[in-house]
């Protein structure tokens, strides 16, 4: 009798596994950014950082929408490639002004999340997703 070869799963399985890793790790890690943001703005504390020049409290506001409301959407995989734009910028303001003149170690998170998020906007979210399940594709 021949042997059969065996596969775990299908390899295309393998990446919609892997994208829903990187999304439930990437935006769930990221919500620890943002809900003490968030908790801050409920207390108060508007004293936030203004990069920009566009105010502490519309940078503080922006902030919290990209980091705990495009995060939730990129955990559950709604409107993931549009939920990543947001944070794409974030990153960039975090890696590009906010830590421009600091050490690599203060920015590497920065760059890691920011690379996280460009793979999820190129690749989608995969079939494991709520975009999956809505549009039934998951590019």
């Amino acid at each position: 009798m021949p042997k059969k070869k065996f596969r775990w799963l299908p390899i295309r399985q393998y990446n919609d596994l892997s994208l829903l890793t990187l999304r439930l790790l990437s935006g769930g890690l990221m919500l620890t950014h943002g809900l003490p943001k968030y908790h801050r703005l409920l207390e108060g504390n508007i004293n936030f950082p203004d990069p920009l020049g566009i105010g502490e409290e519309l940078t503080l506001l922006l902030t919290i929408l990209s980091e705990v409301l495009a995060a939730s959407m990129i955990v559950a995989g709604v409107l993931t490639r549009l939920a990543a734009v947001p944070l794409i910028i974030t990153m960039v303001v975090a890696i590009f002004v906010v830590h421009i003149h600091d050490a690599f170690q203060q920015k590497e998170l920065a760059i890691f999340y920011l690379v996280c998020y460009l793979l999820l906007a190129i690749k989608g979210p995969g079939k494991i997703s709520v975009d999956y399940l809505l549009f039934k594709k998951a590019k």
